[in-house]
């Protein structure tokens, strides 16, 4: 299914959920936590850190940092990998999957309600 909109409906649409997001209870990610959070919930495991900041194009610190804050808000867990001590393994947790599927709720809430 593809969706068609200008340019200035894509921006509003992002404004409306960034708002949303920002006024809301839930903690507000940045853009950098989001971008993560969201590949890791979207795309299909496993993910490591190293695999991260390929994908990212950032550092493997920066991913780190992200993930301190995620981890503390129980929104993802990190683990050492049995078979690659070396690795560390991101795992989606309950909490996270929670916030991801409000996050696309707000998404598709705020699109329906973009002037034609």
């Amino acid at each position: 299914m593809s969706v068609q909109l200008r340019p200035s409906q894509a921006l509003r649409l992002w404004q409306q959920v960034s708002l949303t997001e920002v006024q809301g209870k839930e903690p507000d990610l940045t853009e950098r936590q989001l971008a993560i959070l969201l590949t890791i919930y979207l795309d299909p495991p496993p993910h490591t850190v190293r695999g991260l900041a390929e994908k990212l194009d950032v550092s493997k610190p920066v991913i780190t940092r992200a993930l301190d804050t995620m981890g503390a808000l129980k929104l993802v867990s990190r683990h050492r990998d049995p078979s690659d001590r070396r690795n560390v393994l991101i795992k989606r947790t309950v909490e996270g999957a929670l916030f991801v599927e409000r996050f696309g709720d707000v998404v598709v809430a705020k699109a329906a309600e973009l002037p034609l």
